[in-house]
Parts: structure tokens; sequence; C-alpha cells
């Protein structure tokens, strides 16, 4: 029942900042929106609903977001590079990464944001024991502890301080 609440919450907050200005029309539309929406995927939401009030976890949402957005950019320019010079190396393969979230919302954050990165996809996730399979455009190692730290540590550590 929390999480249908927070869920409720945080969606009636969504709702009303991205039709601002306020009016009571819209605010009726979302109360009748974040509640059919948190009614039907409330218990799906989150296990540990207690963890959203805590602030700092916004804040490090905010510095993943501007990190994904950056190392997204880095990696469109180095694989359009590939594709216009052809003397860059393209050694595609798919390699093993271990990872130490144990969330779902947090490994499905790691795959999306490998996957969402060009020249890297997320291929499979074995979360029981926390390693992940990466087609890689360019594989420049493919040693469990090198190829984790060049794929997931960038991300890794931002996300276990979201989402864990």
């Amino acid at each position: 029942m929390k999480s249908k609440i927070i869920l409720f919450i945080i969606g009636f907050i969504i709702w009303m900042l991205l039709g601002w200005p306020p009016n009571l029309q819209h605010a009726l539309a979302g109360i009748f929106a974040a509640g059919f929406v948190a009614a039907l995927t409330g218990d799906m939401f989150t296990r540990r609903p207690h963890r959203f009030i805590n602030p700092s976890r916004y804040l490090w949402f905010g510095y993943y977001v501007f990190l994904f957005l950056w190392e997204c950019l880095k990696a469109n320019i180095d694989v359009a590079l590939r594709v216009v010079n052809p003397k860059l190396p393209i050694n595609p393969g798919i390699v093993k990464v271990k990872t130490t979230l144990k969330s779902d919302t947090a490994l499905t954050f790691l795959a999306n944001s490998i996957t969402l990165t060009p020249g890297t996809f997320c291929i499979d996730i074995k979360p029981e024991s926390g390693i992940l399979y990466i087609h890689w455009i360019n594989v420049e190692s493919d040693d469990l502890d090198k190829a984790t730290k060049l794929i997931v540590d960038k991300f890794e550590k931002v996300l276990k301080r979201v989402f864990e």
C-alpha cells in the first residue's frame, strides 16, 4: 500500500509540473491519472518505498543523467568516426562483465545505460550472480575485471547511490 501512495504522489507531482501553470481541471485530471496508474502498477513500483524520501538520491540521479548524456555523446562520436574512417579498428565481440548491483531497478538502469550508449549492447543479465553479457563494437579486453572497469564502473558507482 505504501508503494501505491508514493507512486501516486510522485505521479501527481510530475503531472502538475509537466502541465504548468496549474489549474483545477488539470489537477483533477492528474489525480485521476496518477490514481489509475498507482492502482494498476503500485505493487510493481518498488519494494522499498521509504527510500524515495532521501533527497540525496535525487541529486545523484541528476548527476547520473549528465554522466549518461556525456558518455552517450562520447560513444556517438566514437562510433561515427569508426563508420567514417575505415582505418579505425572494429573488433566486435561479446564480453562478460560483473556488477555489484542487486536491485532489479538498478540492474535495469545499468543494462539500459550500456545498451543506449552506442557501441555496446547488453545481451543477457544473470541477476543472481551479477553477470552481464555485453556485445562490444571494439573489444579492448576480454578479461572480466578490465572489461568491467571499461564498461560498467562509470555507471555502477552512481547507480548504487541512487537505487541501493
